[in-house]
């Protein structure tokens, strides 16, 4: 589904060249999971931005279902992120003045869903990953738990092919990481949706099925 071929990645920075990723390879499949981890500042967020198609590559190509990502023209890229790859971040980005609904609906109301049916998926999804009961409340009325809920709901709505999460579970206790954790998987299987999860949580990505790890730019799979 997603293919990376010989991905590099370089900054300027003070007039000096920082090559961060250097000839990575990867592919996700459908209902893939996979751990990226690495240690803070190797790439493991600027890898996700690219198989996101948020940021391009300095070389090397990236496909989606067959399609050369850097082929595609801005508006047939925006519908790609907004159908079919669904994104988490560490920092949920919720609307605090919106309630969990308004704040899921968006991705679809972009996508110009009707705002009935756009309602109508959010309340099913937020529903699906236990928030049924507090869909009606602001976000500054929930927990981070909840908050990071309805975070997944609002990358899921449209039913996307590929979820990206970057720390997922980097500002929630350890019980409540466990919680999102059982949830991504729980999904995974409900939805065979592939994720690729960037982590420290060394008791997240070992729930996953293929570990990998970015050290001096390239990719180190793990047994």
């Amino acid at each position: 589904m997603l293919e990376l071929e010989d991905i590099h990645k370089s900054f300027i920075h003070n007039g000096n060249r920082i090559e961060v990723l250097r000839g990575i390879d990867l592919a996700v499949g459908p209902g893939d999971t996979v751990a990226l981890l690495g240690a803070s500042g190797v790439g493991k967020s600027t890898l996700l931005n690219i198989m996101g198609t948020l940021e391009p590559p300095t070389s090397g190509e990236v496909r989606f279902e067959g399609r050369i990502v850097g082929n595609l023209k801005e508006a047939a890229l925006c519908r790609l992120r907004n159908r079919d790859i669904g994104f988490v971040f560490q920092f949920h980005h919720l609307l605090l003045e919106f309630n969990a609904v308004e704040n899921t609906i968006m991705p679809a109301l972009i996508a110009r869903m009707t705002r009935k049916e756009a309602e109508k998926r959010a309340e099913a999804m937020l529903t699906k990953v236990g928030l049924g009961h507090r869909m009606r409340h602001r976000i500054g009325e929930l927990s981070g738990g909840e908050q990071q809920r309805v975070a997944i709901a609002r990358a899921l709505i449209m039913r996307p092919k590929l979820l990206l999460a970057d720390e997922p579970t980097g500002n929630l206790d350890r019980i409540t990481g466990e919680e999102i954790a059982d949830l991504l998987l729980w999904l995974n299987r409900e939805e065979r949706l592939a994720m690729v999860i960037a982590t420290h949580n060394e008791a997240l990505a070992r729930r996953l099925a293929v570990r990998m790890e970015i050290v001096d730019g390239r990719i180190r799979a793990q047994a």
